[in-house]
């Protein structure tokens, strides 16, 4: 018995991370960016949505994802940034006028396994229906992994709260 065929999205948001003090991405923005441009290439997305303004670096996350993602082969054409969000909740408000524009409606969102319920949450809460997609580190993967499970589990509540407020903000 053959498997169902994947299903084909609109398009993969990928959720930026951290970029080192050279201006080179760090392991998880690594991840992310391979994740898209694996998806990209095997024909399961048509675009990539990379998200993400300059936090720690000058440079905006978007860019030095775009820039890796043209690298691998992805046609630039294929690639949109949103380069002025600086955490989840701006990456989803940021996102959703670009994906209303575009008019996608079938979406997968690239983030790290522990990021994947917080970021679901946002997601789904500010209006845009996602799909997850997962991206797991190498085996064994570094001490940042393991730090990052309980620093997400703190900080859904804190998200809960802010995403609510801004509901509530929202709501004529």
């Amino acid at each position: 018995m053959m498997p169902p065929p994947a299903e084909n999205f609109d398009a993969a948001i990928v959720l930026g991370a951290m970029i080192l003090s050279d201006g080179s991405p760090s392991p998880a923005l690594a991840r992310r960016v391979a994740r898209a441009v694996a998806l990209a290439r095997s024909g399961r997305v048509g675009h990539l949505l990379m998200t993400g303004g300059p936090v720690r670096h000058p440079k905006p996350e978007s860019h030095v994802m775009r820039d890796m993602a043209v690298a691998a082969g992805i046609a630039p054409d294929r690639i949109v940034t949103e380069e002025a969000s600086v955490n989840t909740i701006g990456n989803a408000r940021l996102c959703r006028p670009i994906v209303a524009q575009r008019g996608w409606r079938r979406l997968l969102l690239v983030t790290d396994a522990c990021h994947i319920p917080r970021s679901l949450y946002v997601f789904h809460r500010l209006g845009l229906r996602v799909s997850p997609s997962a991206v797991w580190p190498v085996w064994p993967p570094a001490r940042e992994w393991w730090l990052a499970w309980p620093r997400e589990a703190a900080a859904l509540p804190w998200t809960m709260i802010r995403v609510e407020r801004l509901k509530l903000k929202e709501t004529p």
